[in-house]
C-alpha cells in the first residue's frame, strides 16, 4: 500500500444514496479469478444509462468521488474497493459509509472522507458548475478544501487509521512493524512448543 498524505484531484458527484456494493461491482464480477480489471465493472449496471454520471466526459479522469450517504453498504465484498480504485479513484467523501466498506477502504488505500451532507451538497454543486475544480484531501491535516471558493471542511480519522494511510501500512506492513519484538518473542519461546 503506498502512503497518503495529501490528494489532489477532480471529482465526480455521484448524488445517490444508500449505494450498496452489488451497485458499486455486480456479483458476477465476484469470479474472477485475478485481483486487476475491476474497474470495467464499476457501476457497471447504471453505466448502461447515458446519463450516468461516470458517462460525462467532463469528469473523465477524476480522482475523488463524492456521493451521498450510506455509501458502501450491503455484503463486505472488498472487490468494491478494488473496483473503485483501479477506475481511479484516490478518495470517496460522502456523509457516511458502511463500517465494513469504510474498513476494507482503510486496508486498502483508499481514502474514505466522512462530511456533513450539506458540505457534500456544497461540492456536487461546484463540481456541476466547474468540472475542472481542484479538490484537496489532506490526510496529515484532516481536511477538505478547494481554494477556488474557499470551501474548508475539516474531516474524522482515528489516529490508527490516519497512521496506517502516512505511512502505507497494509495489515501485513503493520505486523512487520513489530517484527523484531516477534523475532525476539521467538528466541524465548520454550523448545517444547512447536514452531
Amino acid at each position: 500500500m503506498k502512503a497518503v498524505r495529501v490528494l489532489t484531484g477532480r471529482g465526480v458527484p455521484l448524488k445517490r444514496s444508500d449505494v450498496d456494493t452489488d451497485q458499486i461491482i455486480p456479483a458476477e464480477w465476484l469470479k474472477r479469478v485475478e485481483r486487476t480489471g475491476f474497474e470495467a465493472g464499476l457501476f457497471s449496471t447504471w453505466r448502461d444509462d447515458r446519463s450516468f454520471v461516470l458517462n460525462d466526459a467532463r469528469f473523465a479522469g477524476a480522482s475523488i468521488l463524492v456521493a451521498g450517504p450510506s455509501f458502501g453498504v450491503g455484503s463486505s465484498r472488498e472487490h468494491a474497493v478494488w473496483a473503485i480504485q483501479q477506475y481511479g479513484f484516490d478518495a470517496v467523501i460522502a456523509p457516511s459509509f458502511s463500517d465494513i466498506f469504510r474498513n476494507n477502504c482503510t486496508k486498502n488505500g483508499l481514502v474514505p472522507v466522512v462530511l456533513p451532507i450539506a458540505s457534500v451538497e456544497t461540492l456536487w454543486s461546484v463540481i456541476e458548475e466547474h468540472p475542472d475544480t481542484e479538490i484537496v484531501v489532506d490526510v496529515e491535516r484532516l481536511v477538505v478544501e478547494v481554494a477556488s471558493t474557499g470551501f474548508t471542511e475539516s474531516f474524522p480519522m482515528d489516529a490508527p487509521t490516519q497512521h496506517r494511510f502516512l505511512n502505507g501500512l497494509d495489515d501485513i506492513g503493520l505486523t512487520l512493524a513489530h517484527a523484531e519484538a516477534i523475532s525476539s518473542f521467538e528466541t524465548r519461546r520454550p523448545a517444547w512448543l512447536s514452531r
